[in-house]
């Protein structure tokens, strides 16, 4: 028995009929073709598919399609489109978290980046100014196997400066 849904995913919206037990991650990269949502464990230790949901940061390998519905998802695909101080808001320029990866060496593979980005976006929309250890509490949550994690930390803090700079 297929159930419908209703999401906004990325500034549009998005109506489907979905089995119930189809995982939101399938739904992102099957359904709607957003493959910068990347499927790593499938039990919610690596972080790898971490999207924003309704602006909180969740695993989609653990949650239902469904569970989903009538939810604002962003994801890394929409992530630039969602900042106001980049000029264009539709995504030519990057969001600063992305910014602050690219400046601060903050990925190497890159199969961790789009959830490690979006943790980020989503603490600094809690937490304006977090302190290092805040910041490695948050990022807990998402391994990366590539970078030792400092030069993540030096990219979400300069992500911060540059949001309180632009007023973002």
């Amino acid at each position: 028995m297929a159930l419908q849904i209703r999401l906004r995913v990325n500034g549009k919206d998005h109506e489907s009929s979905v089995e119930p037990r189809l995982l939101l991650v399938h739904y992102l990269r099957d359904t709607l073709g957003l493959t910068g949502t990347h499927i790593g464990c499938e039990t919610s230790l690596c972080g790898a598919c971490t999207v924003l949901l309704d602006g909180k940061a969740v695993k989609s390998c653990t949650m239902l399609a469904a569970q989903a519905d009538g939810a604002e998802i962003t994801t890394i695909e929409g992530l630039a489109a969602t900042c106001k101080s980049n000029g264009s808001g539709n995504g030519a320029a990057l969001h600063p978290v992305q910014e602050g990866f690219w400046e601060k060496h903050g990925l190497q593979c890159g199969y961790c980046t789009p959830g490690m980005i979006l943790t980020a976006t989503a603490l600094l929309g809690e937490n304006p100014d977090p302190s290092e250890t805040e910041i490695r509490h948050a990022i807990s949550g998402n391994l990366c196997r590539c970078t030792g994690y400092q030069h993540i930390v030096d990219a979400i803090q300069y992500a911060a400066k540059k949001m309180a700079a632009n007023g973002h």
